[in-house]
């Protein structure tokens, strides 16, 4: 049986995105805007509950594109609201817009997001060592840093914790703990 982080439980769908996608470097401009949408939903909520929804989040917010989203109006906002399949917070769902304005902003500048994001990390992961899950941090001062610039360039419902939590997801940050079969040092 193989040893898994212990946020892991024994949900299928927990497993798959433990052993498949958490902490494996994206590289994918689309998928980096995709896990930025999640992130924001999951703000106040378990992952697992996102994880879930998330067929739903990418039929809701077409495929995760981050062009038609930028121009999303209020009539697809107040569809969204009554979408039972994602989450129904107004705060997230304009955050969402006005963060994949800021996204196109940034692919704009830096040709794509993924130069803008990496460059943090001089372009190679971070690999932590914890011996146990209640030793990862929760934000760092490399989180704040780049939710700082990421406020600055527009983005908003970023902060630091969630800023950490989409640097694990996206694999900027490998906090597998060392008995994990995912962990490399």
């Amino acid at each position: 049986m193989k040893k898994r982080c212990g946020w892991v439980n024994d949900d299928p769908i927990y497993i798959k995105y433990h052993d498949e996608e958490w902490g494996i470097p994206i590289h994918d401009d689309k998928k980096l805007f995709e896990f930025l949408v999640l992130e924001i939903f999951q703000a106040g909520l378990s992952w697992i509950t996102i994880l879930k929804k998330r067929e739903n989040f990418r039929k809701a917010f077409d495929n995760f594109d981050p062009v038609k989203i930028s121009k999303y109006d209020e009539d697809k906002i107040k569809e969204l609201m009554e979408n039972k399949g994602i989450i129904r917070n107004r705060k997230k769902i304009e955050a969402v817009i006005n963060n994949a304005k800021a996204f196109l902003e940034i692919q704009q500048e830096f040709g794509s997001f993924d130069k803008y994001l990496w460059q943090f990390v001089d372009n190679r992961p971070i690999v932590n060592s914890w011996a146990d899950d209640s030793l990862v941090p929760s934000k760092t001062k490399l989180s704040d840093k780049i939710s700082t610039d990421m406020k600055k360039r527009g983005f908003i419902f970023f902060g630091p914790t969630i800023c950490y939590a989409y640097m694990q997801a996206v694999g900027m940050v490998n906090d597998h703990i060392i008995g994990c079969f995912k962990y490399k040092s």
